[in-house]
Parts: C-alpha cells; structure tokens; sequence
C-alpha cells in the first residue's frame, strides 16, 4: 500500500505531447489539447502558440469562447486574446506557454517547461 505522501504526489505524465499535423491548425483558431491540458493557438501567420488553459489571476481554468474571439476566466472576469494578453483585468499578466516544435509536419508541446511572460512577442510563436 501506497503511504499518504505517495498517493498525494502529482501523477507523472508525459511532457512531450503530440497535439497533431500542422494541417490540422487554421491560421485564427484556436484547438483545446485535453491530453496536455493547453490550448494550441494558430496565429493569423500560421505560427503556433500552445496557452496554459490556467488564469494568471487565482488559477481557474479558462475556457476559449470561439464566438467572443477570446479566452474568458470564469472566476473573475479576466479576459485574454488569441495570444494569451489580457483584454481585462484582474489578470496581472498574460497565460502562460508552452515550447512548441514542429517535426515532420506534426506539433509537438513540452508540457515540463512553463514559460512565464509579460507580453506576447512574435518570436514566442513556433513557425514551419
């Protein structure tokens, strides 16, 4: 039998998780990852940005709104754009991302390494 401490350790997942071909991705759209728990952006130029789907304000989950153009937090009212900036407050920065790489035609996100930002830079976003 496992001890408490054991059981209450976070489950190991993978960190290196396919999210599936570049094709799959419209330039605009936005498409939830369950398996890696993000959301993979495709940017009007076709790059990629893979978003932590957690609110930088207390930690909700926040769901992409497709007819609203934008992620919404529904704790607080926060609210993001298709980069992860926040549109309002009381985020205090944007979500936070995941490297993308694209190998042979297929997306892959490091779920291991969070990256933490002020702001959306293009270079944040991987391209073919």
């Amino acid at each position: 039998m496992n001890s408490r401490k054991e059981r209450n350790q976070p489950v190991k997942t993978e960190s290196i998780v396919t999210a599936g071909p570049i094709e799959r991705f419209a330039p605009g759209t936005v498409t939830a990852v369950p398996s890696g728990q993000f959301y993979l952006a495709c940017l009007a130029d076709g790059s990629l940005l893979a978003l932590s789907r957690t609110c930088t304000h207390l930690g909700c989950s926040v769901p992409w709104d497709e007819e609203k153009n934008k992620f919404i937090c529904p704790c607080h009212g926060s609210t993001f754009n298709l980069t992860g900036e926040v549109l309002t407050a009381p985020a205090p920065r944007p979500l936070d991302i995941y490297p993308v790489r694209i190998e042979n035609g297929i997306v892959k996100v490091d779920t291991s390494s969070v990256q933490k930002r002020d702001s959306f830079e293009p270079e944040q976003a991987a391209r073919i």
